[in-house]
């Protein structure tokens, strides 16, 4: 999903208005983002394009490493939950089509034989006819 982080001032434009914040603002996500900024003067990066990193890329000697590493496994995890989510869909719409061409076929295969008994009825009635008018 998207979202907006917005800082704004009460007092009226083109005064000098300051915003400041101090603090960390973390983003995470399995798939790739963008973070960009406007303003006049801003202290943090006005753009900044989203790193995924890789499971293998870990380390866990340090704490910030033991942290960083979780957050990484986090990220796999919901990548492969993602990837699951959408492989489950598709399957299910394969079933769905599977059990409706069985459906199909099995109802073409009744059609078949119905008209099948059906002409051999009329055939038989036919030959009654037919035997009883040469006698």
């Amino acid at each position: 999903s998207s979202g907006t982080l917005t800082f704004t001032s009460a007092t009226a434009a083109g005064t000098g208005v300051t915003v400041a914040s101090r603090g960390t603002v973390e983003y995470k996500s399995d798939k790739g983002y963008t973070v960009n900024g406007t303003g006049d003067t801003m202290t943090s990066t006005a753009a900044t394009a989203s790193t995924l990193t890789k499971v293998s890329d870990i380390d866990v000697s340090t704490v910030d490493g033991s942290t960083k590493a979780l957050k990484i496994i986090d990220g796999a995890l919901s990548a492969v939950n993602g990837q699951r989510a959408s492989f489950g869909a598709l399957q299910s719409r394969f079933e769905t089509t599977v059990n409706n061409l069985q459906s199909t076929s099995e109802n073409m295969s009744a059609s078949r034989s119905r008209i099948q008994d059906a002409d051999f009825a009329a055939e038989t009635a036919n030959l009654s006819r037919s035997q009883i008018l040469q006698q």
